[in-house]
């Protein structure tokens, strides 16, 4: 089983340690984890995961769009990381090219539009932009992550 994780920009602090938090549980679920992003969100993941102990596969979003546009990979989970209105454009993107299950992983000050905008999805949201406790006890309540693909 193969999970992306689709990271926008990291202006918010909180979205390292949630990518790496849901990095952590989907690598003891025995699921492959790949970390899609920019230079700068792939920079942080890198500089705490140096190892490569839970994500253990980088790209470019835009290649990885490609990619899964042009059928050369896919997922069973995708999770996107929103905290404004191009995550969830990358979202939509996400579910109308993958056959991936897609999780929208919300945070921000105002999580209310972002939540409704996200439709079939499942939602893991939290008010959270550098305080992560709010956002790992959403994470948390998730028994697994692999449950969700069946």
């Amino acid at each position: 089983m193969k999970a992306l994780l689709f990271m926008g920009c990291p202006q918010m602090p909180v979205q390292t340690p949630a990518v790496l938090d849901i990095a952590s549980k989907l690598k003891l679920e025995g699921i492959e984890v790949t970390a899609a992003g920019n230079k700068a969100a792939l920079s942080l993941v890198r500089g705490c995961d140096p190892e490569k102990h839970y994500v253990t596969k980088m790209t470019d979003i835009d290649r990885c769009i490609a990619d899964i546009a042009e059928h050369k990979t896919d997922y069973d989970l995708c999770f996107v990381f929103i905290h404004n209105d191009s995550g969830i454009v990358y979202l939509e993107t996400l579910r109308s090219l993958s056959k991936a299950k897609t999780v929208a992983v919300i945070f921000g000050k105002n999580i209310e539009p972002l939540v409704n905008a996200c439709r079939d999805s499942v939602v893991v949201a939290a008010r959270a932009s550098h305080n992560f406790t709010p956002l790992r006890a959403k994470i948390r309540e998730v028994g697994s992550w692999a449950a969700l693909t069946k």
